[in-house]
């Protein structure tokens, strides 16, 4: 018995068969570029480790679904409070919710912590916080923050700060 495919949060289905021109596009777009799974997957394997293309792919497909998933829920929960934008306390909100991904919350809050540290660095606050406390949304008041916690350079693109939900 075939389990039932959940809708993208793009509003399509990799079960349905259209094979035109535009779906191959949509289908490439909605993964994360192949290099980038491999140089993430490289990092945990020695020098001279080699990964299957298959192996690439199979993750890369995976990658997909959590990041779905994940948004698929978040989406659910500004449609019910009427707003327009996931920002990251509905994807905390979402993974706590979903229960399963409890072990993610905490190196999220972290990589987030650094992120707003970097960004504020940049801005000219150290500490990634505003006069306002805007910047304390996240939820990351009871983080702790060790710089053993976080591997490897951190290389942020600042343009995904938050998703569309409709």
């Amino acid at each position: 018995m075939a389990a039932e495919v959940p809708a993208s949060p793009c509003g399509g289905s990799h079960e349905s068969g259209d094979q035109s021109p535009r779906s191959n596009v949509r289908e490439l777009d909605r993964l994360l570029p192949i290099a980038f799974i491999s140089r993430i997957m490289k990092k945990a394997l020695r020098p001279n480790g080699k990964i299957a293309k298959d192996a690439k792919e199979t993750v890369q497909e995976c990658v997909y679904e959590f990041i779905s998933f994940i948004t698929s829920e978040a989406r659910d929960k500004c449609l019910r409070e009427k707003r327009k934008k996931i920002t990251e306390d509905d994807v905390l909100w979402a993974m706590t919710t979903l229960e399963r991904f409890e072990d993610y919350i905490k190196p999220h809050r972290l990589y987030s912590q650094k992120y707003k540290e970097i960004e504020g660095d940049g801005k000219g606050s150290a500490k990634g916080a505003d006069s306002s406390g805007k910047r304390d949304a996240g939820g990351l008041q009871g983080g702790n923050l060790s710089g053993s916690s976080m591997q490897g350079d951190m290389k942020v693109n600042k343009r995904t700060k938050a998703s569309n939900c409709a």
